[in-house]
């Protein structure tokens, strides 16, 4: 294999990393460990996939074809829309759909605490956007630093040990934001900021809301 052959594969690799691990999937995956790992199992599976159905809908599928169409209207290509300045307007999108989905969870009552799911996520796009005004940080660590806190909150809360599905988030926490770095979308530095930012967002909430 040539060397530009390796490098070519490298970059696959990384844009299919950023592809799978959106920063979109922290309240589904939040969602999926709670009907998992506490007494929530115990819920039917009718009401378990109707909440993900309804979930996936309003944190992953709209933002992410809303977000396409603007994209797309402005012309621009994935990289392109990756500048500070063009990052302000999905960065609302994202935030107004996960809102919806926040107001209808308690328009239909659902339990506070899958709720509350969706206010670290709320937290984390918000804080993402507010620091994005003057740095750029990269909201797909954050998501997967939400996964971190949300799963620690979880070993606190349901009392047991986290240890192999930590091991399992901070691994692949590691090749997101090497792949991040890879494609030249962020530096180290903003690839930890946005982990820690999405960590300690998803931890305080979970744990104290």
């Amino acid at each position: 294999m040539t060397p530009k052959e390796r490098e070519r594969k490298i970059i696959l690799t990384a844009r299919v990393m950023s592809m799978v691990f959106t920063p979109f999937y922290l309240p589904i995956l939040g969602l999926v460990a709670l009907f998992f790992l506490s007494y929530l199992s115990l819920l039917p599976w009718s009401y378990k996939v109707f909440v993900l159905a309804m979930v996936y809908l309003f944190t992953i599928l709209l933002p992410t074809f809303l977000i396409h169409i603007y994209r797309k209207y402005q012309g621009w290509s994935l990289l392109e829309m990756g500048i500070k300045e063009r990052r302000m307007i999905p960065y609302i999108i994202s935030i107004l759909c996960y809102f919806t989905c926040y107001y209808l969870m308690n328009v239909m009552r659902i339990p506070r605490f899958m709720g509350n799911i969706l206010v670290a996520a709320l937290i984390i796009q918000m804080a993402c956007a507010l620091i994005n005004v003057w740095w750029k940080i990269s909201t797909h660590t954050a998501a997967i630093g939400g996964v971190a806190g949300a799963l620690i909150a979880f070993s606190y809360i349901f009392e047991f040990n986290p240890i192999w599905w930590l091991c399992l988030v901070l691994f692949l926490a590691g090749m997101v934001g090497t792949s991040r770095m890879i494609l030249r979308q962020h530096s180290l530095s903003q690839v930890l900021t946005g982990f820690f930012i999405g960590l300690f967002s998803a931890f305080i909430v979970l744990m104290f809301a």
